[in-house]
This record gives structure tokens, sequence and C-alpha cells, in this order.
């Protein structure tokens, strides 16, 4: 089962990730100022799999990515693939996968790491 990852970014702004089953990012959303329009987003995102676009590209070095569009405005960017196959199955795991994920908030945890 994939999972959002809603985290904080160094610039303050909020963005959510998929990840995969095996804890790979599969798009990471746009930035949001709010966390809870970044929540709202993820948690729409969730119910709507299934009616959104996903329009591919290839970068000019020959790797692939997709945007994830849903009533005309792009949502979130896929990472980069190395193949075309790999950007449908990375497709194909959100669409099976994306209803069902749960969301992880992470935006208010600050790690600190003691020497």
């Amino acid at each position: 089962m994939g999972t959002f990852v809603i985290s904080k970014r160094f610039s303050g702004d909020y963005k959510f990730e998929f990840t995969s089953r095996k804890g790979k990012t599969i798009f990471t959303s746009n930035a949001y100022e709010l966390r809870m329009d970044c929540e709202a987003d993820a948690e729409y995102l969730r119910t709507v799999f299934e009616s959104c676009s996903f329009v591919k590209f290839k970068t000019s070095k020959g790797k692939f990515f997709f945007r994830v569009v849903i009533e005309g405005r792009v949502v979130a960017v896929s990472r980069k693939y190395s193949t075309e196959l790999m950007v449908q199955k990375g497709i194909d795991e959100i669409v099976k996968y994306g209803a069902k994920a749960e969301i992880l908030d992470f935006a208010n945890n600050d790690f600190e790491f003691i020497d």
C-alpha cells in the first residue's frame, strides 16, 4: 500500500509525496504555504485518482516523468524514470493503491540528532 507523506521544505512551504509500498517516492506535490491546504489536496487527490490524468514527458537527457493533472491543474510531478515502462508501472501503482493510501504528517517533527 502506498502512503502520502506530508513534510516541510527548507523554504518553509509544505509538500506531500506519494511513496510506494517499498518506500520509494513516486511523485512530489507543488509547494503549499499552509499545511491545511497541503493536507486537503492530499486527501482530495486520494479520492480522485481514478479520474485524474497522468501526462507523460521525456527530458532532453532521455529520462521519463509524468505530471498528475486534476481539472486542468498540475498537482504533482513524478520522479525521473529511466524507461517509459517504469513510468507506466509508477502510474499503475498509484491507481491501484492510491485510494487506500494513508496520510502521514511529518511537517511538525523537528528531528534532532545528538552527537
